[in-house]
């Protein structure tokens, strides 16, 4: 029986390309020698190089977030509903990814970060600009927020990001060229600004939901809004509970107050129409 075991894998027949032509080869490609030098813990702590790790692909997963979410608004401009969709879905299932990454980050334990925390400084996942530029092109428009980035090389383009109508406005001016009556300061206002609620905006929501038929497009996108939130929501509620897994109620290294600041960002909606239609249906 042991002899049907197999221990390695036959390469006979296969023509595997041992030398690239060109020269592109995987990880010239994928640029894989600056992007696995890119790893530079400040301590001889064995856990720094998760902590490392799980932040940098972090980012990398936020920056296809925003490659997506920036065509999808400009699909919407263009009347591409079905592109939108797709790329709304790709999102949420880039947000799975970041949501999973916080149970990796919970096996770090108090005592193991500690080991190193202090040496952390004042740095901080808030100072991440494209965090910041996510939440803005999503609805977040909390221009204080942008003062944490001051003159970095990101500021210009956070504050591009803050002054750019969301991909809710967007969503709210097909709805007006669909023949719904959108108030006007909903689809001309200054960008900057938070969005505040409209019963008018409920009500074509509405009319949308109870004639999914007739406004299918409509109710498509509306619904990949929603699971896009949703999933915002669970990332948010499971970077709360690590959080407070790891180191309790302390203040964060970035100055806010941990557990504390973290909980308050769960009460934020970006559409908040799609949350309230739903009662009302």
């Amino acid at each position: 029986m042991t002899d049907s075991i197999s221990t390695s894998v036959d390469l006979a027949g296969e023509d595997v390309h041992w030398t690239p032509k060109d020269g592109l080869s995987y990880g010239s490609y994928l640029k894989l020698d600056d992007i696995l030098k890119a790893q530079t813990p400040i301590t001889t702590e064995h856990d720094e190089m998760m902590f490392i790790v799980i932040h940098q692909a972090s980012e990398l997963w936020l920056k296809l977030c925003l490659h997506e979410l920036d065509a999808a608004i400009d699909c919407l401009q263009g009347g591409e509903y079905g592109p939108a969709s797709k790329m709304l879905s790709r999102i949420a299932r880039i947000q799975e990814q970041l949501t999973q990454s916080w149970a990796i980050l919970s096996t770090l334990t108090p005592a193991d970060y500690l080991k190193f925390r202090d040496k952390l400084g004042q740095s901080s996942g808030f100072q991440s600009h494209q965090y910041r530029m996510l939440e803005y092109r999503l609805g977040n428009k909390n221009a204080a927020m942008a003062r944490v980035h001051g003159d970095s090389p990101a500021a210009d383009a956070v504050r591009k990001y803050l002054a750019m109508p969301s991909i809710y406005d967007e969503a709210l001016r097909q709805l007006a060229n669909a023949g719904f009556d959108i108030p006007a300061d909903r689809l001309d206002r200054d960008w900057t600004k938070p969005y505040e609620p409209s019963a008018a905006v409920e009500v074509a929501w509405k009319a949308v939901y109870t004639d999914v038929e007739t406004h299918w497009q409509l109710y498509e996108i509306a619904e990949k809004l929603v699971d896009v939130e949703h999933k915002f929501q669970l990332w948010r509620f499971n970077h709360m509970k690590t959080v407070e897994r790891i180191i309790g109620y302390r203040r964060g290294t970035g100055g806010t107050g941990g557990v504390s600041y973290l909980v308050k960002a769960l009460d934020l909606r970006f559409f908040p129409e799609l949350w309230t239609v739903r009662t009302s249906l």
